[in-house]
Formats: structure tokens, C-alpha cells, sequence
């Protein structure tokens, strides 16, 4: 199933997961990739994208790990292949790269994240 990436790119409640943290990182996400949709020639944009993913992707994990989640391998080993993507890329950013990343979120958040609602606090925090 493939979900339909909002435009303008940005987060909605559709996304939530509840919890806060990760929903506020999950904000911070979508204002990198669209940050990036602004200007494609800015290197500075793209670390920042980068690195806000690397980050988001170490907290989830650790929630996961923290809760025993049975798909905690799968679910990182997808992680860890969209950082590798994302290291790939060089500005200019290409259409088809932001498309990618776009659709790659929404996708990860409504198939994959919502996944764990209410699996991850409830074990220890």
C-alpha cells in the first residue's frame, strides 16, 4: 500500500504515532525534506536533513530496543538503507531524489511507524 504525500510538504496529524518526542521529530523530518524542496543547491540543507534523520532513526531505535519490538531488526535495517541513500546525494538535489525521500517518509511513518503505537512506552522508559 503506498500513501499520498501531502502538498504542501508537511506533517499532520495523520502521522501521529503518539508519542510526543517522536512525533516532534517526526516534524522536525518532514521540515527538513521540505527545507531541502527550497533550495536544492544548498549542501548546508542537506547535512542538516541528513543529520536530523540519523538522529530521529537512534531515538526511535533505542525506544525499540528498549520495549523488546519483535520488528526492531527489519524496522532498522530499513533505517539504515534510507540513511545510505541519503548519503548518496549530492547537490543539486534532484526532483526525483526529493520525491524519493518525500515518499520514503510517508511511507515509513503510515506502514512501518504506526506499526508500534502503544508497543514502546509501555515496557520501561
Amino acid at each position: 500500500m503506498s500513501f499520498e504525500i501531502p502538498e504542501p510538504f508537511v506533517w499532520d496529524e495523520t502521522f501521529k504515532v503518539f508519542y510526543d518526542n517522536l512525533d516532534e521529530q517526526h516534524r522536525t523530518l518532514f521540515r527538513s525534506i521540505f527545507d531541502m524542496c527550497n533550495d536544492t543547491k544548498d549542501k548546508m540543507r542537506l547535512d542538516c536533513m541528513i543529520s536530523v534523520m540519523v538522529a530521529h532513526f537512534l531515538t526511535e531505535e533505542i525506544m525499540m530496543k528498549r520495549a523488546n519490538y519483535p520488528d526492531y531488526t527489519t524496522h532498522k535495517a530499513m533505517h539504515d538503507e534510507f540513511v545510505m541513500k541519503l548519503k548518496g546525494l549530492h547537490c543539486p538535489i534532484t526532483n526525483n531524489d526529493l520525491h524519493y525521500c518525500k515518499d520514503w517518509l510517508v511511507n515509513h511513518i503510515k506502514g512501518t511507524d504506526h506499526k508500534y503505537k502503544n508497543k514502546l512506552m509501555t515496557y520501561g522508559h
